[in-house]
């Protein structure tokens, strides 16, 4: 395993982390057996975040025994000081330890963010945890370059999460300025959301930037995390093959694309918003017609419930039209049943 040092924190910290996302859809025993796992790989750094329902809880009962084999990084959406300082309990209680490495600022807008710094806000929350040895170190994460850009200036910040990956570089000049400030960049959604689905490609494409400091799959199986390591371990420059695929890969998706990152709901007529993209998109992009098609079957809240409240796009990070998605979804699905009914 190759071992870098993230940023201002001086934590020495393995190129590949756990991003803590799908532990949420796991059991402490399989958590257990993949820590092991990541231990035996030398990866040490596991990200996860309040907001993951169980994520915490699942990763604090399975770290029994091995807390001191990794860093522990996590975050909140607590803008207020004392939301934060509940939060930050919480977190320790569900990691079941008396201080987490790295405490994130999760994802906030540039308003929440004023809120974040101002007195009362949730920056001082932070500061006293750290200063009382809860927390180790600070940092943000972001799906805005706006965002992004102001982090660079707080000199509190000490990491910065963003967005990277093969159909999603607009951060590359703002990443540049993390390494130039020392300050550690973790790159999230390597496979933009499940957008991507050859995982060893993205994974290889990330790690050629030396801007990234750290890459954090999210993984809940000891297969995943195999297949993974071994893209991210594999160091020989990318062929003309693999830079074909990566154009493919980017002609095929362009950047009007769900990465199921999920802030759009709760939908006010229940539409499973991120799962409608996924399954419509074995349909578009991926010429899977049958599969996407009998998995939206099971969906009971189908795409054409859209009343057009637009309550989804008022939250959704990265400004996606999902009245026209949604809409073109239903059209596509119906299009297909309609041409599948005939040649039966």
């Amino acid at each position: 395993m190759k071992y870098v040092t993230l940023g201002k924190t001086g934590l020495k910290i393995s190129k590949v982390g756990l991003g803590g996302i799908p532990i949420q859809k796991s059991n402490a025993q399989e958590v257990k057996a993949l820590l092991q796992a990541l231990i035996e790989q030398g990866v040490n750094y596991i990200d996860s975040a309040r907001g993951y329902t169980v994520s915490e809880e699942l990763l604090g009962e399975a770290l029994e025994g091995m807390r001191d084999r990794f860093v522990l990084a996590t975050k909140s959406m607590a803008r207020t000081k004392e939301a934060m300082e509940k939060d930050i309990q919480i977190s320790l209680q569900n990691f079941r330890t008396d201080c987490i490495d790295l405490y994130q600022v999760h994802n906030p807008s540039e308003a929440d963010l004023e809120t974040v710094l101002a007195p009362g806000g949730a920056l001082e929350a932070l500061q006293e945890a750290k200063a009382a040895g809860k927390i180790g170190h600070l940092g943000i994460t972001a799906h805005s370059l706006a965002v992004f850009e102001r982090a660079l200036e707080l000199d509190w910040v000490e990491t910065i999460m963003f967005p990277y990956n093969i159909v999603e570089s607009q951060g590359e000049a703002l990443m540049a300025k993390c390494t130039e400030r020392n300050i550690g960049f973790i790159d999230m959604k390597p496979l933009a959301g499940g957008a991507i689905e050859d995982a060893t490609l993205a994974l290889r494409y990330i790690c050629a930037n030396p801007d990234v400091t750290v890459v954090i799959p999210g993984m809940y199986s000891v297969k995943e995390a195999e297949e993974n390591l071994a893209a991210v371990l594999n160091e020989s420059p990318l062929t003309e093959e693999e830079k074909q695929k990566i154009e493919a890969i980017r002609g095929q998706l362009g950047t009007n694309f769900c990465r199921r990152c999920n802030y759009c709901q709760p939908c006010t007529k229940g539409i499973s918003i991120a799962n409608v993209f996924l399954f419509a998109g074995y349909l578009q992009r991926y010429d899977l017609g049958e599969w996407g098609y009998s998995r939206y079957q099971t969906l009971p809240v189908k795409a054409d419930a859209c009343v057009d409240c637009g309550l989804c796009e008022t939250r959704c990070p990265y400004h996606l039209p999902i009245r026209e998605m949604l809409k073109k979804c239903a059209a596509d699905m119906k299009t297909f049943e309609e041409t599948r009914a005939a040649k039966q």
